[in-house]
């Protein structure tokens, strides 16, 4: 244990050594320099500098664009609109209706009398129609011949929502869609208008025009398509009618040229003749065989029943023959030709006296439809006439126009800030 002291105090002497380390030892007299440990914290000495401190944050010259900038884009624009929202602008008041189209069928007289009645939900398509109808130009140029567009909308002082000078057919338009707000709702077919006047009574007058005219075009539809139904079944009635009698007078001619109204009814006559013809032949060769029995061959009987039979046979060679052509205009023409050409002609009359038929009954059908089927517009809100104004939205449009001036002077403000930082 003390050969391991030793050791230890010999080597804290070698590093605290002045010579090991590298400084001079004091002068006699002197006072020794004393060394802080390795976990001393030296004091400063009284020549050691210190920064200047920080100066007091002030207001600089940035800080004060921005603030007036704020102010000028902000606070300014808001201030003028609501002193223009609730000082100049005027009151507007709504008025609302709704309606949709229906489809009404009606039955027979078998199912009136059973009381049937069919009522079919709305028509797509038609409600497609008359919500494009209702911002087209030929609806605001009729609201504006029946009330005057510019009497309505036009009032001095207020130049943001009233109606300008100008009342040319684009711009009475363009107002309209401000004032006239349509709310469809494909699932169901309810159509809603919201109307916008400065007068309520003037709201429910233009709210009475649309609904007016909306009911209109619908009953132009139901007629156009009525007579889209009947003009194409009178159409494919004449066309079958013409061909029934193209097919007429091919037969009438067929019949004038040959003198034969049916060659069919006409073989089958000659077929009778010649059957009546075979069965006298058979009656009379049997008559001759039962003389020949009893009388020789000069007897005059027997020669009666021969010339008989010869005029018999004549006449069916005559009827054969007849079968094998008839005499016509044009000469000869073999029967199975006629009959041939007769065949084609009463099948093609046939076909066009069934397609005569058949068209006269779609005729009769599409007329039925057309009466049976009838679209009108069924109103669920009739127009209404509003005792409180209801518009401009003033703390709305306060609101948005607050927060979108707001949004937009922080937008540059980081803008500015962001370039200014680059530099």
């Amino acid at each position: 244990m003390a050969g391991q002291q030793q050791i230890k105090e010999h080597d804290l002497n070698q590093i605290n050594s002045p010579a090991e380390q590298g400084t001079k030892p004091p002068e006699k007299g002197a006072a020794p320099e004393t060394r802080p440990g390795p976990n001393v914290v030296q004091a400063p000495s009284a020549k050691t500098s210190f920064p200047p401190p920080a100066r007091p944050a002030g207001m600089r010259r940035r800080h004060v664009v921005l603030a007036i900038s704020f102010a000028l884009w902000v606070v300014l624009p808001v201030v003028l609109s609501g002193l223009y929202l609730y000082t100049i602008a005027r009151d507007q008041y709504a008025s609302h209706v709704g309606f949709s189209v229906r489809t009404e069928e009606i039955g027979s007289a078998i199912e009136l009398l059973g009381g049937i009645t069919e009522l079919s939900g709305s028509s797509s398509s038609d409600t497609d129609i008359l919500y494009e109808f209702i911002q087209s130009p030929q609806i605001v140029r009729a609201v504006h011949e029946q009330l005057d567009m510019a009497r309505i909308y036009q009032r001095p002082g207020d130049p943001v929502f009233t109606l300008g000078e100008d009342t040319r057919i684009e711009a009475l338009l363009s107002y309209w869609d401000r004032m006239v707000k349509i709310f469809y709702d494909r699932s169901s077919g309810l159509v809603e208008i919201r109307v916008l006047a400065f007068e309520p009574q003037d709201a429910r007058a233009v709210a009475e025009v649309v609904f007016t005219e909306s009911s209109n075009m619908i009953n132009q539809l139901s007629a156009i398509a009525r007579a889209d139904a009947m003009r194409y079944a009178e159409e494919e009635l004449a066309r079958a009618e013409d061909r029934l009698k193209i097919s007429n007078r091919s037969l009438t001619s067929f019949r004038n040229r040959t003198q034969i109204v049916d060659p069919s009814a006409d073989v089958q006559g000659q077929m009778g003749l010649l059957n009546s013809l075979n069965a006298q032949m058979a009656e009379a060769q049997i008559e001759l065989e039962l003389l020949l029995d009893n009388a020789n061959q000069s007897d005059p009987r027997v020669n009666q029943a021969n010339r008989k039979i010869a005029a018999i046979q004549k006449l069916i060679d005559e009827e054969r023959s007849a079968f094998g052509g008839a005499s016509g205009l044009s000469g000869v023409t073999q029967y199975s030709e006629l009959i041939e050409e007769y065949q084609a002609l009463e099948l093609e009359r046939q076909f066009a006296e069934k397609s005569y038929l058949s068209a006269l009954a779609a005729r009769d059908v599409a007329m039925a439809e057309a009466q049976r089927q009838s679209r009108y517009l069924a109103t669920h809100i009739s127009p209404t006439l509003a005792e409180t104004a209801e518009y401009p939205r003033r703390v709305l449009l306060m609101l948005m126009i607050s927060g979108f001036l707001l949004l937009s002077w922080s937008i540059m403000v980081m803008i500015y800030y962001s370039l200014r930082d680059r530099r």
